[in-house]
């Protein structure tokens, strides 16, 4: 899926909207990813409340080796899967207009 213009569309004025295209050559690395997407925002909610609990002391000190390396490892893997694709953690970082972007930019890429 790719971004097309629409030219007959505006968005509150903010200029030209945007609307997805079936590519048939791009289907497979499109839908990976919509998929790696997602599992990025989660593995970062999950970073972001692993270290929440850490910093309240809820964790045993193996629990936080367990957690930290679990993150490690899902991490490498997402760029493993986005080098195989062609993507980068970047690419998966959707634009979603007057909100902003889909992934905080801030979070740091651990």
């Amino acid at each position: 899926m790719t971004a097309v213009d629409d030219s007959q569309t505006t968005h509150g004025g903010r200029g030209v909207a945007q609307r997805l295209s079936v590519d048939p050559d791009t289907v497979e690395r499109d839908l990976i990813k919509l998929v790696l997407t997602i599992v990025e925002l989660l593995r970062q909610l999950m970073e972001r409340t692993a270290v929440h609990r850490v910093d309240q002391g809820d964790l045993a000190e193996d629990e936080e080796e367990r957690i930290g390396m679990t993150l490690m490892i899902l991490h490498e893997r997402m760029e493993e899967l986005c080098k195989r694709y062609g993507l980068t953690m970047d690419d998966l970082n959707l634009d979603l207009g007057p909100l902003g972007s889909l992934l905080p930019r801030d979070f740091p890429h651990t």
